[in-house]
């Protein structure tokens, strides 16, 4: 199919579907219930299908993984919002600004809403978004990624067998559909994905005055402090560095520490994983990087690393490979003392692999987070709740952490978001819907129109109360 052909059947699926939302007017809080609850049964229905076809994209992934990541998070996401929207889109009454006026605003849906999804949670970063979507009372079109082919395609039959596909319709395709979906004239574009795609994305959206969510990304750090428990700090950042092997938007992507602390860190890294992951190669516990071309660009990140002077330290449990080519599994990695000429610093990771850099005091370690572009997330670890305060102050992320690292994800009450080059809005919850609603000023005049009076020729009366007014203010 032809790239005009594409981009006139998408143009036309849009248009209907927008036509279809003004015909039918705002969905009422049953309708919004409705496809929440549809697109949660599709999940918990074929659960098991889509975590195969996850693990086929793959080539192996957990199910463990899958399951809980991506089929019961954006589940726990549409029930959430399921039991909320009825509250959430009662409006919002405001201070009158006189006698006998009412002012409220009242969240209305946008209309047909675009979601582009990645293929590192192939159903998180799609239906969390589109609880968000459903809630505020829209309709939408999902593009997931052509690198999980067979989830794509699984999801585009799933949706069409629950959804009328003037309600929510997948649209399969590569690059160049991809390229086409993202100049559609949205009500609003949501995309998540790196920051040098998600450039040609609000570039492509500007083109129709589209609004962009950009959830992002960048290299996300972890501070260490002084008084944090080395132990639990790293058995806590290689939870996430292995799961999902680190290919996740918000893993750390690099650890600032004590100097007196870095080889306790390894060895304690070193332990977490010879005791989580004993055998690496044949575990169905540990995924394997997504495809071909991203397992070459981490061996590359590493090759280049200790060619330029770094320690890379393998964690692979005595015996096993460090990596595997046919399997496309690595083990999780180390890079002490990285320079910032080096790749692995320059780049987000998305993988196994983490440097380790040291720092002399706190201050040195505010700066270096500062010198850098804001990222994503940010994690400190440390016990100090005046030095806790001084990193949420003094670092500007899309979400923080204390003595943990990517809980946040997880909780519907807080927003999601990036700053900067990790991402433009939030969702999540009721930042969800309000994200994906246009909160409308709404202001109804008392009976004698006083505001409006005082606007009428003539003003010599109106003017001495005008001046007394400012004198008094």
């Amino acid at each position: 199919m032809s790239k005009d052909t594409v981009s006139f059947e998408l143009t036309s699926h849009l248009a209907t579907m927008k036509q279809a939302h003004l015909a039918d007017g705002p969905a009422s809080a049953e309708l919004r219930r409705d496809r929440l609850d549809r697109a949660a049964r599709l999940l918990t229905a074929h659960h098991g299908e889509l975590a195969d076809a996850i693990s086929a994209d793959y080539g192996h992934r957990s199910p463990y993984q899958s399951l809980l990541a991506d089929v019961l998070s954006s589940v726990a996401a549409l029930r959430h919002a399921q039991a909320h929207v009825e509250a959430w889109m009662q409006p919002e009454e405001q201070e009158a600004p006189g006698p006998d006026m009412q002012a409220r605003v009242e969240y209305q849906p946008l209309g047909a809403v675009g979601i582009i999804s990645p293929w590192n949670f192939p159903l998180n970063l799609a239906f969390s978004p589109l609880s968000g979507v459903f809630s505020a009372g829209n309709r939408a079109l999902l593009k997931p990624s052509e690198l999980t082919p067979r989830t794509s395609e699984l999801l585009a039959r799933l949706v069409a067998r629950y959804f009328d596909p003037l309600e929510l319709a997948v649209v399969l395709g590569d690059a160049d559909t991809g390229r086409a979906f993202s100049a559609l004239p949205f009500d609003h574009l949501i995309f998540t994905g790196s920051t040098a795609v998600g450039r040609h994305v609000m570039r492509a959206a500007a083109e129709n005055l589209v609004p962009v969510t950009l959830e992002l990304g960048g290299k996300s750090p972890v501070l260490i402090d002084t008084d944090a428990d080395i132990s639990v700090a790293a058995e806590r950042v290689l939870t996430v560095k292995t799961f999902n092997v680190g290919q996740i938007c918000i893993a750390p992507d690099y650890v600032l520490l004590p100097e007196s602390a870095r080889d306790a860190f390894v060895e304690h890294a070193r332990a977490f994983v010879a005791r989580t992951l004993p055998v690496l190669h044949g575990n169905t516990d540990y995924t394997s990087i997504v495809s071909d071309r991203h397992y070459q660009r981490l061996i590359g990140l590493l090759d280049d690393a200790r060619a330029k002077g770094a320690s890379v330290i393998g964690l692979e449990p005595a015996g096993q490979a460090h990596a595997d080519a046919a399997t496309r599994k690595l083990a999780p990695t180390l890079v002490l003392d990285p320079r910032e000429d080096m790749q692995v610093m320059q780049e987000e990771i998305f993988g196994p692999v983490l440097p380790v850099l040291t720092y002399h005091d706190s201050q040195q370690a505010l700066d270096y987070i500062n010198a850098h572009p804001r990222p994503l997330a940010a994690y400190y670890f440390g016990n100090n709740p005046a030095r806790q305060q001084v990193f949420l102050q003094r670092t500007t992320s899309g979400a923080a952490v204390i003595n943990d690292v990517m809980t946040h994800a997880v909780v519907e009450s807080v927003p999601f978001g990036g700053v900067g080059p990790s991402g433009t809005g939030a969702y999540h919850g009721l930042y969800g819907f309000r994200r994906f609603s246009h909160a409308k000023a709404v202001v109804v005049q008392s009976a004698d129109g006083a505001s409006n009076l005082r606007l009428r020729a003539p003003y010599a009366d109106a003017l001495a109360h005008v001046r007394a007014g400012l004198s008094a203010a």
